[in-house]
């Protein structure tokens, strides 16, 4: 399969208008994209990203979107209140972006630094700013969070052990927060990328993932898409385009998850 180099993204005019939208991981990839339609589409946007020179960038280069960079770990609690603070009282919605891929290793050669780390951006830093922003929006009496899994959350041939257990780790916060505050006028989703063309790094260090994951994922794997085409998924569900969907894993992945 090629790449879709047909698609071309539209935008709708107003669909942000008035809202105030935290975007983590937006100094790159998926997150800038979706941190871009957000504010093309009249959202103020709370850009988080770990990278001060990236968010300078964005900025600079889009001076006419109502950008609010917020550089730090996102994982930390100092961070974390940055960004909140950053959103001045009002959070009608959070794309919790931000994540890191592990190196294909299986649970017997992962180390305890990595799982440690994966865990940490992947699942510890979406629990702790979802915790920070859900009283806001309590207090609202609505809000929309999307949580960014992977087919990894999916399926177990995917990425490796860490990797694949963090994102299914989003997936169940994901559920589960939609039972708890789906009747307060919150909306929790999660949307599930296949291949993706973003800087993030996924080298297959492990010979046994080469020899086991390798045929399975070269077989089935469809073309990448491009940023915009997963910011597009994502949008829609932060937006009121998406007000009867709660609790879903909406995999947008190229049909991936349907072989």
């Amino acid at each position: 399969m090629s790449t879709d180099t047909t698609w071309q993204e539209v935008t709708t005019t107003g669909r942000f208008a008035g809202k105030t939208v935290i975007v983590t991981g937006a100094g790159s990839g998926i997150g800038q994209a979706t941190a871009l339609r957000v504010a093309r589409e009249g959202g103020k946007v709370i850009a988080a990203d770990i990278s001060q020179e990236r968010l300078d960038a964005l900025v600079a280069e889009y001076a006419d979107l109502d950008l609010v960079p917020v550089a730090g770990d996102i994982s930390s609690e100092e961070a974390i209140a940055k960004v909140v603070a950053a959103a001045d009282g009002q959070v009608d919605a959070l794309a919790n972006i931000a994540g890191i891929m592990d190196r294909f290793q299986p649970v017997h050669e992962v180390d305890d630094a990595t799982w440690d780390r994966v865990f940490n951006v992947n699942v510890n830093a979406t629990m702790r700013l979802t915790r920070a922003v859900v009283p806001l929006m309590l207090e609202a009496g609505t809000g929309s969070v999307v949580n960014i899994s992977s087919e990894a959350g999916l399926r177990g041939s995917a990425a490796g052990a860490a990797y694949t257990a963090s994102k299914h780790a989003v997936i169940g916060m994901t559920k589960n927060s939609a039972v708890i505050y789906g009747k307060k006028g919150l909306r929790f989703n999660a949307v599930a990328p296949g291949a993706t063309i973003t800087n993030i790094e996924a080298p297959m260090d492990s010979p046994m993932a080469v020899e086991v994951l390798g045929p399975l994922m070269g077989a089935n794997i469809p073309a990448p898409a491009t940023a915009a085409q997963l910011a597009a998924s994502i949008t829609f569900l932060l937006s009121d385009d998406g007000s009867n969907v709660n609790g879903v894993v909406l995999a947008s992945d190229g049909g991936w998850s349907a072989v």
